[in-house]
């Protein structure tokens, strides 16, 4: 089986990251998403063995969210004693209940942060992404929502900040004011180049959603490559409930960074 070694890992700050990460979606959400084929909601046991085989595969990044319903909490639990093990990424500004509801006022980050830092056990975040919806570029100017993470990150409480993003202008924003940017990129969408290009520049790093299309691209192998050769990408989160599937992405993109 192969995995990924230090070897393969890339830098986010000084954080040494595994170039897939594990997206969450699946493990506490199922309604209102954009893939292809409904799925159920795994249960705890079935999630504890997919977090033991991505730590076995070389895997160290998992990505959620407030807005992904249980999932910040789901992991939580099933973390445990292996908390050092995991760079945990989540997001501010998107909470979800039976439809998204968004709020970047001070009130709602500060106690977004509270709320992740509860569910998931833990006393710091090693990444915060703002949770931006189409007007991207106009929360990350015109809201408290900047200060107001880099107030905690000055406090300890988080190690990096960035924006999940959706136009090149939101991006570039993000990459002037914040550590890191998280945008889409793959075959059918590649109109964030220009903003992964700016952050290798900047001396700044990429973590890549959607390299799938969320579940509609047919070539997955293609999507890697395009990804992984891209210098700022520190990581691309795969949102996944399947262990065979996640060794199998795991296993093309160890191919792809040994054979370059």
């Amino acid at each position: 089986m192969k995995s990924f070694g230090k070897e393969h890992f890339r830098a986010i700050g000084d954080l040494a990251v595994s170039p897939l990460g594990l997206g969450t979606v699946k493990f506490g959400r199922n309604t209102d998403v954009k893939y292809p084929q409904p799925f159920q909601i795994p249960e705890p046991g079935a999630l504890a063995a997919l977090l033991d085989k991505s730590a076995d595969l070389g895997i160290n990044l998992i990505d959620t969210a407030p807005a992904y319903g249980e999932s910040e909490e789901r992991i939580g639990r099933l973390m445990g004693a292996n908390r050092p093990h995991w760079i945990i990424s989540t997001k501010v500004g998107e909470t979800y209940t039976d439809h998204s509801v968004y709020d970047f006022s001070t009130t709602a980050t500060t106690g977004s942060i509270e709320n992740s830092l509860h569910r998931l056990h833990t006393d710091y975040l090693d990444i915060v992404l703002v949770h931006c919806h189409s007007v991207d570029e106009q929360i990350l100017h015109s809201t408290p929502i900047i200060r107001d993470l880099q107030n905690m990150k000055d406090r300890g409480l988080i190690r990096f900040i960035g924006a999940s993003t959706n136009s090149i202008a939101g991006g570039l924003l993000a990459l002037e004011e914040m550590d890191l940017v998280m945008v889409t990129y793959n075959p059918a969408d590649q109109s964030q180049l220009p903003v992964i290009q700016t952050a290798g520049r900047l001396g700044k790093t990429v973590m890549i959603k959607k390299v799938f299309a969320s579940g509609h691209a047919r070539n997955m192998i293609d999507g890697l490559k395009l990804a992984i050769n891209q210098p700022a990408v520190a990581s691309i989160i795969i949102g996944t409930i399947n262990e065979t599937h996640l060794q199998e992405n795991v296993q093309l993109a160890v191919d792809i960074l040994n054979n370059p």
